[in-house]
Parts: C-alpha cells; structure tokens; sequence
C-alpha cells in the first residue's frame, strides 16, 4: 500500500495543481493511483478523480473516526499500486486547538509519508527555518521531501536548493518553476470543477506534462514505498431486498457536488441511479426519487431557466409527492427564482422562496445539526449530525409555516436557526452530509423512497 501525503505550509501553495500533476503522470507511468481529498471539498476531488482515472474519496477527520478512516484507505486502495492523499489550507491546519483533526495527525493516523509542497516565492535563506519548523513541531510527522513551487528562475531553484542540503537534509523532490499555464481558474466556491471547464482533460495533461518534467517520479514512488503497513476490518454494506428504488440524479455542469462514497452508500442500499441532465433533459426519467446535489446553478441560470418543460416536470413531480432530498445548489434550483449581479431568473418554483447571491459567504464550514423530529426519513439515533456547509446564497421570502428538519447548532443553514426545508416528501437543505458512520443518511433515504413507492 505505497501512499504519499501531499500538504503545503499554508493555504494556496499550489499543491492541487501538484496532486493533479502527480496522479496524471503516475497514472500514465502505468500506477493505479487512487487518490484521496482531506476534508469536505468537492471541487479538488473532480480533478483529481480525473486526473488519476480513479475516484476520489474524501477523508475527514472530523466527521469520521481514526478506524473509519484507516478502513476506508484500505477499501479505497484495493486494486491501486499508488495513494496519493491531498491535504486541505496548511500541514498543521485544523479546527482542533491540539491538531487532531489537522492534515498532520491524518498523516499520523494513516501512517502516510509527508511531501511538503513550498510556495517559495521571494524566499531563499528563509526557507531552512520553515522547514526545520515544519520538521519539529510534530515529532510524529516525518516530512519525507519537499517540492519547491512558483521559483522564479534556475538562479532561485539553485539557491534553495543549496539553502536547504546544508541546513536541513530533507531530500528536494522538485523544484516547478511559476508559469500561467498550470493556473485552474478560480471562482467564490474555488477551482472551476472540472465537469464544467473546458477541456478539462487536455488542461490535466498539460499539467501532468509539466510537473513530470521538474518533479523527480522515481523519488516520489521511493518515498511512497516507505507509507506504514495499513491494515483495518472489512466494512461491507448489505444491498436491501427487494426491487431496486429508482433515484434520478442531476449530473451536469450545473450539479455537480456528490461524494463517490455516498452514491455508492445508496446503491448498496438497493438505489439504482439514474442520471439527468438539468441543463439539457426535457422530461424526467421513470424514477422513485430524485436526487439534486450541490454545484453552481447562479452559473447556469440561464439555460436551467430556459429549460422550462424539465423544471415544469421536477415541480409536478414534487408536488404529487414524489420524495426528492436537494443540497444546497439543488435547494437553489427548486426556489422560485435564483437573483445574481442584478440578474433574475425562474427556476422550479417547488420551494415558496427566492434564492439572492451575496459577494461574501451566507454559510461556510462545519455545521452541527440537530433533528427536530419533523423529517421525513426514518429516525436516527438521537444526538448532533455533523456536517458541511458553503453558500453565498440566501433564502429570501421564505413563506411562513414551514417545518424544518434541523435545529442549527453551529453555522448558519437557512436561517442561522433552522435547515433543511420539509415541503411534502422533499427535503432541501444548505448542510451537504456525508454518508459515514454517524450518520448512514443514503440507506435512510432509500427507505424512504421505497416506503412511498409501496404507498403510492
């Protein structure tokens, strides 16, 4: 199980467009890379995912546990030779004030060699008291290499390179010289996904070319073959009985935010997925239920207003009582009307409220969710769902009465009170979860849909 984790000494240091490069040049090197996000993100995942031909899965500390984790590596990496694990903001970055749910301590739990991406821009002697820093904090941390990044010349990549064999002795695994073309566009959310930029795959390939060319592979696989020996219990879902439970799922530029680990999480709860295209699609396909995941409908509103006949047959739909769960872009989509940069444009009309884009985020981090009791899936055992939130929507107009799924007990959701809007069989809420083992919500849903399908 050779592993390497990738991290950097702060935020926007470039080591995405590292993974990206990493995993494509392995990945065409012949490795079966599987790579993995620390985190929540959904956006770094999809070019990772397409970068290495493999999905990427998320590992978050915060909503799982240390054997949870380890078990999902172990699950994740069956038939790979090389994982490759993406950090998130910096190495000793986290929420806990002792770090254990920083990159490092998932280093540490998983047994994972560092490789410690430097943005180096303006530094030269400086370098050294950063990396034995780095080094010392954490004992249990082994920065096994680093790779210099935005070097402004061979002069610079020769200074620190002689800088950090004198004073440090952490072997420098590259050295990626600033260029433009290795720059992903960003947006508010982050990096563009790359189900929505252009010519995603030619872009990963240019990256994969360029960072093969200054970055040292055959150390980089060195290295991974010194990842700990990893082992944890199977954990193995039993598929429900029963005829499968149609869920029709939007996958398109606009929705794109699901995590592989949950969509598997639902077929092995006896869904059987069906994608549509919000964008393109004029009717829904024969369906249970319907899925709408997170993405970027203010982006699209357009063309999803224009396609008037699909949002007329998502919102008959709901309305005769069809169950349908909505995250965050796809509680935007079943509003009234989606308003951005002094632009209005209709959307399902499911939802008695309007959708208003904000310059900064409404709601943006871990949230703590409480049941009210309300929902309409199965209960759960008692106790705080954890989960995920980033929006810079609102939900204006709301009409009076409604019933909500949530009590809010960190962040914001609809209202800094409440989330997770209760409209006939649909739930639509701003918190994104995870199917983990605090919280099994696909099996939930699944037998919700089964159980009105039976009733219908």
């Amino acid at each position: 199980m050779n592993r390497l984790f990738i991290s950097a000494a702060h935020k926007s240091s470039g080591k995405t467009t590292m993974c990206i490069g990493l995993c494509a040049a392995l990945a065409a090197r012949g490795e079966a890379v599987q790579p993995f996000k620390k985190g929540p993100d959904y956006i770094d995942p999809l070019w990772l995912g397409l970068a290495a031909g493999r999905p990427c899965y998320n590992l978050d500390p915060y909503l799982s546990s240390a054997d949870e984790i380890r078990a999902e590596v172990v699950e994740r990496m069956r038939g790979a030779s090389l994982g490759i694990i993406e950090g998130n903001k910096g190495l000793y970055d986290g929420l806990a004030l002792d770090g254990s749910n920083s990159n490092a301590a998932l280093a540490a739990m998983t047994g994972t060699p560092v490789v410690l991406v430097i943005d180096a821009r303006g530094m030269t002697r400086g370098i050294a008291p950063l990396i034995l820093g780095f080094q010392a904090f954490d004992p249990n941390i082994r920065i096994a290499g680093v790779i210099l990044n935005q070097l402004g010349g061979t002069r610079h990549e020769a200074k620190l390179r002689a800088v950090i064999a004198h004073y440090t002795g952490v072997p420098v695994l590259g050295a990626v010289q600033y260029d433009e073309r290795l720059t992903i566009v960003e947006r508010h959310l982050g990096l563009v996904p790359s189900n929505e930029a252009e010519a995603a795959r030619a872009h990963v390939e240019e990256i994969a070319g360029r960072i093969a060319a200054q970055v040292d592979l055959e150390q980089v696989l060195a290295i991974s073959r010194e990842a700990a020996p990893l082992r944890a219990a199977e954990t193995a879902r039993t598929a429900t009985g029963g005829p499968p439970v149609r869920i029709g799922v939007a996958r398109d530029a606009a929705f794109g935010f699901y995590y592989p680990g949950d969509l598997e999480a639902l077929r092995a709860a006896g869904a059987e997925l069906v994608p549509f295209d919000a964008l393109r699609d004029k009717r829904l396909p024969r369906v249970d239920a319907l899925f709408i995941g997170g993405g970027f409908p203010e982006t699209h509103m357009e063309a999803l207003a224009a396609n008037a006949a699909l949002r007329a047959e998502v919102r008959n739909a709901i309305e005769s009582g069809l169950p349908a769960y909505a995250e965050c872009g796809g509680l935007m989509y079943l509003a009234r009307s989606i308003e951005w940069n002094g632009r209005r444009a209709e959307m399902a009309g499911v939802l008695p409220a309007d959708i208003v884009m904000h310059a900064r985020p409404v709601g943006r981090g871990y949230v703590h969710l409480r049941e009210t009791g309300c929902g309409p899936w199965p209960a759960r055992p008692a106790g705080v769902i954890r989960a995920h939130e980033f929006h810079y929507s609102s939900v204006e107009n709301l009409a009076p009465g409604l019933e909500f799924a949530y009590d809010v007990e960190r962040g914001y959701g609809i209202d800094g009170r409440h989330d997770g809007i209760i409209y006939k069989n649909l739930l639509a809420s701003y918190a994104h979860l995870r199917d983990v083992a605090a919280n099994h919500w696909a099996a939930r849903f699944v037998e919700f849909a089964a159980t009105a399908q039976t009733h219908a």
